[in-house]
């Protein structure tokens, strides 16, 4: 059975998605505040991190660099209404996906579903071993990248954007078709998404990440693995 940790000091919406989970045959563990929540990571093994930011002591996004520091599994952070801000702070410090409160527990689920999915069970079917460019090479197996910059496991995201942008070298692709290719659902034209996961990726990568060598930009479409490597 998959399980997740949900960190929020929220009590009643933490027993709301508790339940609502364990409907999809998904375990949740339930922590009140941060540093609670990086206990629990350290002794258990999750498929998926749910995290608020508004949290007492350490906040979300403090909690976020916490995890990101020695964990690559999946994060969606809750964030406010309009809150455009936070929602790009979190996706360039390393989270996946983000919900906005309040939100229908069903959209909730189908991300949680999503997430876990693409964590646990990539299709490997369609490419096997490793890619091979002019200093970068995409090791498929253990979903990590070797550049001059060293060694990099990559979040699923920051992974599955790279790898797709990779299979298809020398293809403009639309900021459309890797939202909807990366995330699994309909573009919503929220291009801050692609943005930063690109910017991450840049700077692992890349030796001068303002001038890129591998995913190149196309203004105004989307961006281009370049096919001159």
């Amino acid at each position: 059975m998959n399980k997740i940790l949900l960190i929020d000091d929220d009590k009643e919406l933490c027993a709301l998605i508790k339940k609502s989970v364990l409907q999809e045959n998904i375990e949740a563990d339930c922590c009140y505040l941060g540093k609670d929540g990086l206990i629990k990571l350290k002794e258990n093994k999750y498929q998926l991190v749910i995290l608020d930011i508004m949290m007492p002591e350490l906040d979300g996004f403090e909690i976020l660099e916490k995890i990101r520091e020695k964990n690559n599994l999946p994060i969606l952070m809750f964030t406010s209404k309009n809150d455009s801000i936070s929602k790009v702070r979190g996706l360039r410090a390393g989270a996946d996906d983000y919900l906005t409160k309040p939100f229908e527990m069903d959209e909730l689920i189908a991300r949680i579903i999503s997430l876990i999915r693409r964590y646990t069970h990539f299709n490997q079917s369609e490419v096997q071993g490793k890619i091979e460019f002019e200093g970068l090479n995409i090791d498929i197996d253990s979903r990590s990248v070797t550049s001059v910059n060293g060694i990099f496991e990559l979040p699923p995201k920051e992974f599955d954007l790279l790898l797709f942008c990779a299979k298809h070298q020398g293809k403009i692709l639309t900021k459309q078709q890797i939202y909807e290719e990366v995330w699994k659902e309909p573009y919503v034209y929220d291009d801050s998404n692609i943005m930063a996961i690109i910017s991450r990726i840049r700077k692992k990568i890349e030796e001068n990440p303002s001038n890129p060598k591998y995913i190149q930009t196309i203004k105004g479409i989307g961006y281009r693995f370049n096919k001159e490597v």
